[in-house]
């Protein structure tokens, strides 16, 4: 039986979203019928950003393999990690773990190809932003990257670590100033760029135009660990006319 593995805490709501996500997202009638899965909640694991920024001496790649190792000596078929700025490491990591890591910057950028999206504004960490690993990603499909300017950028930010990371509800009109910049920008999407944005959607309506990459990162998991994923959650994204989007 396949086995899903998640390297997990990073941070602690990103990977209970992700679990809580794939439960759901699984076509299952009984406990047996759903996705084995092993979660290694690390949140000791040091800060992405921080490092990549230069803010931090504290390198989280160490930590990141080891977890990895741990969940290969586990015999899992799969290894999710619930942490978008983590997968500045993605290449390394798949280099030294012999369990396919699912990438779910590349596979976002599969759905808004195949969706016919030229240009998509990204809502993530700074670390993400800097390091340009969504941008890069996004340029190889022939996408435009819609960055956020600095103003904006501080409110993502904030968003992320002022009040998911710290335990407390997000603003969504915060999110609605952003999603706003972006379309402005020339975006025809926008990307939830980070695991901790997913828990705006799951509070607030935020429209059609919107793709999470949580919910992609929980289907690929779903499906490469042979399970099917329901009906209702197919279609991870839908476009609609700015003018509405930005209402």
């Amino acid at each position: 039986m396949s086995k899903l593995g998640i390297i997990g805490g990073l941070g602690p709501m990103a990977t209970a979203n992700l679990s809580e996500l794939i439960i759901r997202m699984t076509e299952a009638n009984t406990d047996q019928e759903h996705l084995e899965t092993v979660v290694l909640n690390c949140p000791s694991v040091p800060d992405r950003t921080s490092f990549i920024l230069g803010k931090s001496t504290q390198n989280p790649y160490p930590d990141l393999l080891a977890l990895g190792k741990t969940l290969e000596s586990l015999e899992v078929s799969q290894i999710a990690i619930p942490c978008i700025t983590a997968h500045y490491f993605h290449k390394e990591l798949s280099e030294n773990i012999n369990v396919p890591i699912i990438n779910p910057i590349e596979e976002t950028c599969k759905i808004l190809k195949a969706n016919g999206v030229e240009s998509a504004g990204i809502m993530a960490t700074e670390g993400t932003i800097q390091s340009k690993i969504f941008a890069s990603e996004l340029e190889k499909h022939n996408i435009t990257p819609i960055i956020p300017d600095e103003k904006h950028q501080e409110i993502v930010t904030s968003i992320i670590y002022d009040y998911v990371k710290a335990n407390k509800i997000p603003r969504l009109e915060d999110f609605f100033l952003v999603k706003t910049h972006l379309y402005e920008l020339g975006a025809q999407a926008v990307i939830l760029g980070c695991t901790e944005l997913h828990i705006v959607k799951k509070l607030y309506q935020v429209g059609n135009g919107v793709i999470d990459v949580v919910d992609v990162l929980a289907s690929n998991a779903i499906t490469r660990c042979g399970k099917k994923v329901k009906d209702k959650y197919q279609v991870l994204f839908e476009r609609e006319n700015i003018q509405n989007e930005v209402l």
